[in-house]
């Protein structure tokens, strides 16, 4: 039998009733692109508020090098936080949702948030066409909640939490490890007026809202974008070149790899983490940084046994372990998080997970102080709460004193010190949220008699380095004179020699 062919009228017919997609725009591929990227980093934000351990602040997360379209992403992810109670209602409310997309249920707030609030969004992926079909049934819902609510406009909803924006310099870390700090202000002079900060060596501030996220010496990890704060606790505790160093909570990294700048790349560094998806933010900062002492260990500081030999000539230990983040809340924009608004205000303090914090904090402290050749520890904080700092710094004392180890001053030059709870607490530094635009917290502890047993070892092995020389130089001498000055002539020798001999 014959197999039928169409014809070319009928094969017509059949290309004219298949429907023609176009093709994606580059724009409307980039924003699909945002969009998935957003919902990756907003699926972190909320699952880290959730269990009060963030894997990172929302910037840090957004400023990863493995997010490509960062101003995009950014803007999305903030947005979404600012609107997302009013998203979720409406989302409830429409009831539209179907159990697949549940799964994706960021995507969705990021698409809603642009569907109902934002940019109108492109038919490009299948999140997008899905939530399209139901525009109608969202905008429904977000009106009947306006109504029951009271108000005419999202922006009243909105208008209680509206937040005073803080305006910032933006500071700037040299990594000395690749460039010098007069090429990155000849290169940032290009498109920014640059000043070098008075506190921190290699610390440049540009204006407030400077955006370098994209700049060329930031990709290749020349300079790092780190506030001056952050920037003094590597700073205080003074590592030198050669010596061995513990960083022992130190994702994401830039503390670490600016202790590595400050010796040099020489010498090793130790950088702990715990948490497995901060590793990989630690491991990508430091290469990005070209520290090469850096040694990065997936482990649990607390775990490293003082008495381990492989640790026996550690000299120096940073601990800025986590905290309640209270000093730079605003600027890691905590007040979009859900659990800052399940507290009502920014005042809001939870002692018990304070409490919960100041119990690490004091250990983790203790085993830092154990460690037997350590001459410097730096513990440091970025909260403002005297239950994570000077009461932390104080319930140690007896024990670092036993030790043999005291509070130093850090920075003496810097106005602002801690809190007068205790002898002593005028060696601490704090910084202020208002004046100094975050609040952080530094305490120096030194152990005097190993350091200058060590500095009498160098000077000794100085002078025998010195001597040695010489000594050489005096015993070629005398052996030349033996041999040379010393050997007399036979007729010398006779008139020389005493009679009756």
């Amino acid at each position: 039998m014959a197999r039928w062919k169409p014809t070319a009228a009928q094969r017509s017919t059949v290309r004219e009733r298949k429907p023609i997609e176009k093709k994606p725009s580059n724009a409307e591929r980039s924003a699909l692109f945002a969009r998935r990227e957003a919902a990756k980093v907003l699926r972190s934000t909320l699952q880290g508020d959730a269990r009060r351990r963030a894997v990172g602040s929302i910037k840090s997360l957004v400023y990863s090098p493995s997010v490509r379209n960062k101003k995009a992403t950014f803007a999305l992810v903030c947005q979404t936080l600012k609107h997302l109670s009013i998203i979720k209602d409406v989302l409830e409310e429409a009831n539209v949702l179907s159990a697949k997309w549940k799964k994706h249920q960021e995507l969705m707030y990021i698409i809603a948030y642009d569907l109902l609030f934002g940019q109108e969004v492109s038919l490009s992926g299948d999140a997008e066409k899905y939530l399209m079909l139901k525009k109608d049934a969202l905008q429904s819902a977000l009106s009947r909640i306006l109504r029951r609510k009271g108000v005419k406009t999202v922006e009243d909803l909105l208008g209680l939490d509206k937040k005073s924006e803080v305006r910032k310099p933006r500071y700037v870390r040299v990594n000395t490890l690749k460039i010098d700090t007069e090429f990155a202000k000849s290169e940032l002079r290009q498109q920014y007026s640059v000043q070098e900060d008075d506190m921190v060596p290699d610390l440049l501030i540009l204006p407030p809202g400077a955006d370098l996220h994209n700049h060329p010496l930031v990709k290749n990890g020349s300079i790092f974008l780190q506030g001056r704060a952050s920037s003094m606790a590597a700073v205080a505790l003074g590592p030198k070149p050669g010596w061995k160093v513990i960083d022992a909570c130190s994702a994401p990294g830039n503390k670490t790899v600016h202790l590595a700048a400050l010796m040099k790349g020489k010498g090793k560094i130790i950088a702990c983490e715990l948490n497995k998806d901060r590793v990989k933010r630690l491991q990508d900062n430091v290469k990005l940084a070209g520290a090469i002492n850096v040694k990065v260990k997936h482990g649990d500081f607390l775990n490293l046994d003082p008495k381990d030999p492989s640790y026996s000539k550690v000299r120096a230990i940073l601990l800025d372990p986590s905290c309640s983040g209270s000093g730079t809340a605003f600027d890691r924009l905590d007040h979009l998080l859900p659990s800052h608004s399940a507290e009502g205000t920014s005042d809001h303090v939870d002692v018990k997970r304070l409490q919960k914090l100041a119990g690490f904090q004091k250990k983790a402290l203790e085993h830092a102080l154990s460690f037997p050749s350590v001459e410097r520890i730096v513990y440091s904080t970025c909260s403002i709460h005297q239950t994570e700092n000077e009461d932390v710094v104080n319930s140690v004392l007896h024990f670092a004193s036993s030790l043999g180890f005291k509070l130093a001053t850090a920075f003496p030059q810097w106005p602002r010190r801690g809190l007068p709870t205790f002898d002593g607490s005028e060696h601490l530094l704090r910084t202020d949220p208002t004046i100094d635009k975050e609040g952080f917290f530094i305490s120096l502890f030194v152990r005097e008699d190993l350091a200058q047993n060590e500095e009498h070892q160098i000077r000794r092995n100085s002078h025998g380095r010195t001597r040695k020389p010489l000594n050489v130089f005096v015993a070629k001498m005398l052996k030349v004179s033996r041999h040379h000055q010393f050997k007399p002539s036979r007729n010398r020798a006779n008139a020389a020699t005493p009679r009756g001999i």
